[in-house]
């Protein structure tokens, strides 16, 4: 008797041949570039993750430290949480509260809404050394608008290939009560981030309440076991075979309103 096929399969490919990112890159380019080489085509449906860290480079968010003038504010609070006050004023520059701080800790509101540390600012993978004390002389800061970063980049896609896929742009963060990063949706467009299933039965016919899932978060979670961390260099991921409610969102969707974020 033959065995049953799969009631569902998703494949998850991470894309090989993309090259370092330097500002004014076309990201949409990039990726058909290595898809081609490796020998695939977009299919209708199809869901792309890009690391943050590539469109940030792209749409030059990259900052010398040195170019950078702390304010008091800034200087003050840099000997609290014992970081370079230089980055410190770059952090509160892109944030609208600062959550939570004790040192070597600083939680930022983005003002994307996102809840982080450092605002996303980040040092690895930047690509620009460090100083002659063996400080890192550039930061990333994360891009102006990740949503609109995704939704340019798939209408680029859909203009060169005619093909509609999903993009959500990914980065590791940390979460409350929880050790580890993960994987998490700091952009996203052609998908509904967050999926109310408020009112859906379970298999014995009771009704959901209040279940929603983070639709867009569990997809850049699974992308980033094939990204990778560090020197992977893999920062682009195929999904292909998940069936996708008909709703195109983005990634604010997934911000708790601070009336009820119990954490703040």
């Amino acid at each position: 008797m033959p065995s049953a096929k799969p009631a569902a399969e998703l494949r998850v490919i991470a894309l090989a041949g993309i090259p370092k990112v330097h500002a004014g890159d076309d990201i949409a380019t990039l990726i058909l570039n290595a898809l081609h080489n490796s020998g695939l085509t977009l299919q209708h449906g199809d869901i792309l993750v890009i690391a943050q860290k590539i469109v940030s480079k792209a749409e030059g968010r990259l900052v010398a430290l040195a170019s950078v003038a702390p304010s008091s504010r800034a200087q003050t609070l840099a000997a609290e949480v014992d970081k370079d006050p230089r980055l410190v004023e770059l952090i509160l520059s892109e944030s609208t509260e600062v959550v939570r701080h004790r040192k070597n800790v600083l939680v930022v509101a983005h003002r994307s809404g996102v809840v982080l540390a450092n605002a996303g600012i980040d040092a690895s993978n930047v690509g620009e050394g460090q100083s002659t004390d063996g400080a890192d002389s550039h930061v990333l800061l994360l891009p102006e608008d990740c949503n609109r970063s995704c939704r340019t980049i798939r209408q680029r896609l859909a203009d060169q290939t005619g093909i509609e896929v999903a993009v959500v742009i990914n980065d590791s963060l940390g979460r409350a009560w929880r050790n580890g990063t993960v994987g998490t949706a700091l952009g996203a467009t052609g998908l509904p981030a967050l999926l109310d299933l408020a009112g859906t039965p379970d298999l014995f016919g009771r009704k959901l309440r209040t279940t929603e899932v983070g639709l867009a978060d569990e997809i850049a979670a699974t992308a980033s076991l094939v990204m990778g961390q560090a020197g992977e260099g893999t920062p682009v991921v195929l999904l292909r075979g998940l069936k996708l409610a008909a709703r195109d969102g983005s990634a604010a969707e997934l911000i708790r309103p601070r009336e009820i974020d119990l954490f703040r």
